[in-house]
């Protein structure tokens, strides 16, 4: 039986990988601005510390340049390389969400907030405080907690968007 939809791995990284370097940008900008209008009391998430506390990317550059032995980063420098980062995981998020929805598009399922949310869950709830890249999530308040999931959202629904627009023009 001809299908007008044949998945194609190709075009779902593709179309994945704009969605997720758009997402970031926007999820980025998303942060900049929320910055502006937070309290305090709401600064201590993992993508979003206090102005005192080194973001989660910054430790992890930190993390890479001590593991590999490599030379101390100036601060500019580490600024630089935690962007790089957050984009390089925003973009293989970005991948991962594009190949599987090309082949389960279950996963596209709520336009990208479930992907948002469960990426949240595993890397901001989970992941990044295992590593030790953020203070540990019992004494971050929950404010913190509702902003990095706003902040997931947007990605996800920001991914979704894009990668649909991509895919369709591939």
């Amino acid at each position: 039986m001809w299908h007008r939809y044949r998945p194609k791995l190709w075009k779902g990284i593709v179309s994945g990988l704009a969605g997720g370097l758009a997402a970031t940008y926007v999820m980025s900008q998303f942060q900049a601005v929320s910055k502006k209008w937070s309290k305090p009391e709401h600064q201590g998430s993992q993508s979003h510390p206090p102005s005192e506390e080194k973001p989660a990317t910054i430790r992890a550059v930190e993390s890479i340049t001590n593991a590999t032995r490599g030379p101390e980063l100036a601060p500019a420098q580490k600024k630089t390389a935690g962007q790089a980062v957050h984009y390089a995981f925003g973009a293989a998020n970005g991948i991962l969400y594009g190949a599987l929805s090309e082949f389960k598009p279950k996963a596209r399922v709520g336009r990208g907030t479930a992907f948002g949310a469960g990426l949240w869950a595993v890397a901001d709830e989970i992941a990044v405080p295992a590593l030790g890249l953020s203070k540990p999530l019992r004494v971050q308040p929950a404010s913190a907690h509702l902003y990095g999931l706003a902040s997931h959202l947007v990605y996800g629904v920001t991914t979704d968007a894009v990668t649909r627009g991509v895919r369709a023009l591939l």
